[in-house]
């Protein structure tokens, strides 16, 4: 009985330790990981496609298909080779502080993606979509920048006003949305769109009017450049474009992290976006969290906006300051699940296909917009979880320790009687 006991013991640990392998490799961290190589192969087969090399060689397949594979190949390695050349690291410039600096670009390209992206997340967990993200740059851009250049404030305070400006902006633009929500119904998805429309022809006026935010002295539709004191210094030195916006997009992670995993505000942001009616039941005030929710949401994806004025564009803006990061946000919250970590990384990703998909067009020939390509294909591969999983045959997480369970009880009661 002892040995049967025993043997019944290491055999559930062994269970569990499979299963436990097996919700790993099908959990949605995979899930993520394997849309983005879906999407890589599919891209580099399009690549592939459609280069000249290859083209030519296909004319005499079937005498030499070899040359075709082989040219095929060729383009793709090369394109992708570019891409982490441009993106990671150059190993044709001289000392690693050369090497290097792709990556810093990575990282200056990602950091208002991170922000924006978290911003984005912490709607989605409380259950609003958040889309509005081109409108919150703009008007924490057009308040970060007046403040960046028409107020002269001592060198330290005129940074953190200037932030503070910016991220109030966006936590107000955000914070309609909620307001309409709660009050009214509205729904946000269409709220959200009207007030993207609303701010970028707000900034566009402002741009135009002397006196608001067009340069003195000029007629084009641009701002001044933003003062020393107000910009952000760069961490590396001069030689790159890496600045404090990126150590702020950790800390924003880390808050988040903590936010929505180890606060009540967070906890009732998760039962609203899991299920308003029974979060309202339990004595939650579902109104007040969707304005909180939207403008924390605001605030983060203003504070991307402050990030491209002085942080990126410090010479002065235009109305196309955003740079269709809003939207990019939106891919980023969903490739890394709302989950602040998730997002980080996936801000990351995002910032190197941005840098790296210039030194792909000018290495290799091949058109920038490919890397829209790679965006929309990641987003079709998430929204698709079981085509993954049917691709790369993983297991469905839960049901087979659901069966397995039940088929233990059931075990477990006939020893017993």
């Amino acid at each position: 009985m002892t040995e049967t006991t025993t043997s019944a013991t290491e055999s559930a640990e062994t269970t569990r330790w499979q299963q436990a392998l097996k919700d790993i490799v099908g959990g949605s961290a995979m899930i993520s990981f394997l849309a983005v190589v879906l999407a890589l192969v599919v891209c580099g087969i399009l690549i592939a496609v459609t280069d000249k090399d290859v083209q030519t060689a296909s004319g005499y397949f079937f005498s030499r298909p070899l040359d075709t594979l082989a040219a095929a190949w060729n383009s793709a390695a090369g394109a992708y080779s570019a891409l982490f050349q441009g993106a990671i690291y150059n190993f044709q410039r001289p000392g690693f502080a050369n090497g290097i600096r792709p990556f810093t670009e990575t990282l200056t390209f990602a950091t208002p993606l991170i922000v924006a992206g978290l911003g984005v997340a912490v709607g989605f967990r409380a259950g609003m979509f958040n889309i509005g993200g081109r409108g919150q740059m703009l008007v924490a851009a057009g308040a970060a920048g007046y403040v960046g250049f028409a107020w002269d404030l001592p060198f330290g305070i005129h940074l953190i006003v200037a932030i503070i400006a910016g991220m109030l902006a966006g936590a107000i633009w955000g914070g309609l949305v909620g307001l309409l929500k709660a009050r009214t119904g509205a729904h946000e998805v269409i709220v959200t769109i009207m007030l993207n429309y609303v701010g970028f022809y707000l900034i566009s006026f402002l741009l135009r009017t002397p006196g608001a935010l067009q340069a003195p002295g000029s007629t084009n539709p641009k701002s001044a450049a933003m003062l020393d004191t107000a910009i952000f210094p760069a961490l590396f030195g001069p030689g790159y474009n890496l600045h404090l916006g990126f150590i702020f997009a950790i800390i924003a992670t880390a808050w988040v992290w903590y936010l929505m995993n180890r606060s009540n505000l967070g906890f009732e942001f998760r039962a609203v976006g899991e299920n308003p009616h029974a979060a309202r039941v339990a004595g939650i005030n579902v109104k007040s969290i969707y304005i909180w929710a939207m403008v924390i949401s605001g605030a983060l994806v203003g504070f991307a906006g402050v990030a491209q004025v002085l942080g990126t564009v410090t010479s002065g803006f235009t109305s196309g300051i955003d740079a269709g990061i809003g939207f990019d946000a939106i891919t980023v919250a969903l490739l890394g699940r709302s989950r602040p970590v998730g997002v980080f990384f996936a801000g990351i990703l995002f910032g190197a296909l941005k840098a790296g998909g210039y030194t792909m067009q000018a290495a290799q020939g091949v058109p920038i917009d490919i890397v829209l390509v790679v965006q929309s294909l990641i987003v079709l591969f998430i929204a698709a979880p079981p085509l993954v999983r049917a691709i790369f045959r993983l297991p469905v997480p839960g049901v087979e320790a659901i069966t397995r369970a039940a088929k233990l009880t059931g075990k477990k009661a006939v020893v017993t009687k």
